[in-house]
C-alpha cells in the first residue's frame, strides 16, 4: 500500500468531506481516505498497481475542489 497527501483548496463543510471521501474511494484500489479540514489535506491509502497520485487528483478536481 501506498499513501499519498494532497493539499486541496475549497473544502469548508461535511459535505465536502462527504464529496471527496466517496469520490476517491470509488477509485480502484483505494483502501482509505482521510480528509483534514483543517490543515486542507486528502490522505490517501492507495494499491499503486491500480491507481495514481495523478488519477486521485483528477477523481478531487472532478469534484471541484482544487489540489495545489
Amino acid at each position: 500500500m501506498d499513501t499519498v497527501i494532497l493539499k486541496v483548496e475549497g473544502m469548508s463543510c461535511a459535505h465536502c468531506v462527504k464529496a471527496v471521501t466517496s469520490a476517491v474511494s470509488a477509485l480502484p484500489g483505494v483502501s482509505g481516505v482521510t480528509v483534514d479540514l483543517g490543515a486542507k489535506t486528502v490522505t490517501v491509502a492507495y494499491d499503486a498497481s491500480k491507481s495514481s497520485p495523478d488519477s486521485i487528483k483528477a477523481k478531487i478536481e472532478d469534484q471541484g475542489y482544487d489540489v495545489v
